[in-house]
């Protein structure tokens, strides 16, 4: 006599692949937005703390024209803090900082 085995049938595997792939469909353009906001985000906030250290700078008895090499030298901004302004085009033009 065969034993009847407990399995999902070929269709129930089907529905549920094709279930999967819609969630996949809708979560991913969702990340895609969530990733690019994030990155502007972060450069907004990189602007504001690298404006911060030039106003800082040039309070502490500093020119008001400084590079983000200079600040870095004075010890206002860190290696990774200036690596991170030159991969997002952030630069100083007469005491003001922006992004390009």
């Amino acid at each position: 006599m065969l034993k009847k085995r407990n399995a999902f049938t070929l269709l129930e595997m089907s529905i549920v692949l094709f279930i999967i792939s819609l969630l996949i469909l809708i979560v991913l353009p969702n990340l895609s937005a969530q990733r690019k906001s994030a990155k502007r985000i972060h450069g907004d906030a990189m602007v504001s703390v690298i404006q911060t250290q030039v106003d800082e700078y040039s309070n502490d008895g500093g020119k008001e024209d400084v590079s983000l090499e200079e600040l870095k030298e004075a010890k206002y901004l860190t290696a990774a803090q200036v690596k991170k302004a030159h991969e997002q085009h952030i630069v100083i033009v007469d005491g003001k900082v922006i992004k390009r």
